[in-house]
């Protein structure tokens, strides 16, 4: 049974108060960027743009999101998730705003991609991942950063038809302005993860610098292969999370299938991210991402090949869900596993940019190659390729702690 850390506050933050506050934060960052999808039609219809236009703005935004995300980690890990949290949500509200009230590309592109894009490195995985990393006891840490994963999960499931009601109820510029408001929800709720100076300063300036921890990272082959699957990894969800309502109005389903499909994502992503970080605690992570790209890759040849129809939309979804961002506990737990927790914040930033390479090309190309093929079959096709790809390329880590001198041990 997981249980919660009894520490004293003057050495360790109750991991209960980490993870209500850090599930909630991740959940409205993730669950409002999760239905990003239900604004490209209107939008693109209301303005004139191509579905390339839209799409590029959020390839832009996933792109900065994982460029911006290192930085991110290092001034939490640095000077606390509050200060970071703080801007994240200004960043976010200033974001929705601007999308709102823009008409053209670029300036889409400068709100929805700039300004989100920032505002989800500082909102997200690595921030909330590097105070989880320092609260939660070794042997229930991969536990831990699947709740947090599953959190982002229920934000989504929580977010999705809230967001498709208010694009039917009020139109889609106003839908923007209401989650504007809620974004800055966040700002209060970050007040949960301050940690005590004690736990900072032993984690940010003890033993080995930042500059020797990117170097080292950067030079170990496990890392450089844990960065090759999470490109997939972002390749494949953010091309589904965002083309998928498209792609089954392409089909005749109606809108609600949509709605009710990325819902499902985000309900059973609940028990996947959870169960994978439960399982990262007893079976070897590396084998458990091999497994969940492996299926991946099956689960979308299935979901091509056999007859569209909202049941068959429903049991996909159900089935990515489970596979969604169960990648997340189980790639930072080995990072945590490899060079410890001290950096733990930069370095799952680092793994995440190359995640957002993906996600920058899975969306992008999604967009462009619809406008030149009339259809998604190509990016279909490379997604389930990838699949296999990463599957193999997670086999061959050294899950275990990196040989260092003593002067330089993990924390």
């Amino acid at each position: 049974m997981f249980t919660f850390s009894s520490a004293p506050l003057n050495t360790r933050l109750s991991l209960f108060t980490v993870l209500l506050c850090g599930g909630l934060v991740v959940s409205l960052s993730m669950g409002i960027r999760h239905g990003f999808g239900f604004w490209q039609l209107p939008m693109t219809q209301a303005h004139g743009w191509t579905r390339e236009t839209f799409a590029f703005a959020l390839a832009l935004q996933n792109l900065l999101w994982g460029a911006s995300q290192p930085f991110a980690g290092m001034l939490a890990d640095r000077y606390g998730a509050p200060r970071t949290l703080l801007l994240a949500a200004l960043l976010y509200s200033a974001g929705l705003l601007c999308m709102a009230l823009t008409s053209t590309g670029f300036w889409f592109s400068a709100s929805a991609g700039l300004l989100i894009g920032l505002a989800l490195s500082g909102s997200t995985y690595a921030v909330i991942y590097g105070v989880i990393g320092r609260t939660a006891r070794p042997e229930k840490r991969s536990t831990a950063l699947g709740i947090a994963a599953a959190a982002g999960s229920f934000g989504q499931f929580i977010m999705v038809p809230i967001e498709q009601s208010l694009i039917s109820g009020f139109g889609w510029q106003h839908a923007l302005f209401v989650l504007a408001a809620v974004a800055l929800l966040m700002a209060p709720l970050s007040w949960g993860l301050r940690e005590p100076p004690a736990v900072q300063s032993e984690a940010t300036t003890k033993q080995q610098g930042i500059l020797e921890a990117v170097r080292e990272a950067f030079g170990y082959r496990s890392f450089q292969m844990l960065m090759a699957g999470y490109f997939v990894c972002g390749f494949q969800v953010v091309f589904i999370g965002v083309h998928l309502p498209a792609y089954l109005k392409d089909h005749g389903l109606s809108p609600h299938v949509a709605v009710w499909a990325l819902a499902l994502i985000g309900l059973f992503n609940i028990i996947g991210t959870y169960s994978a970080g439960l399982l990262g605690n007893y079976l070897p992570k590396k084998y458990l991402l091999s497994s969940i790209y492996f299926l991946r890759a099956v689960a979308i040849s299935l979901f091509l090949f056999l007859p569209l129809s909202a049941a068959s939309v429903y049991v996909f979804a159900a089935a990515m869900g489970l596979l969604w961002l169960s990648t997340v506990p189980l790639t930072s737990g080995v990072i945590a596993t490899i060079f410890g927790v001290r950096y733990l914040g930069m370095l799952s930033g680092f793994v995440f940019f190359s995640h957002q390479v993906g996600s920058f090309l899975g969306v992008w190309a999604g967009g462009w190659l619809y406008d030149r093929c009339g259809n998604y079959n190509v990016v279909w096709g490379i997604a389930i390729a990838l699949g296999v790809f990463a599957a193999l390329i997670n086999l061959p880590i050294r899950e275990s702690a990196i040989a260092r001198p003593q002067a330089l041990a993990p924390a």
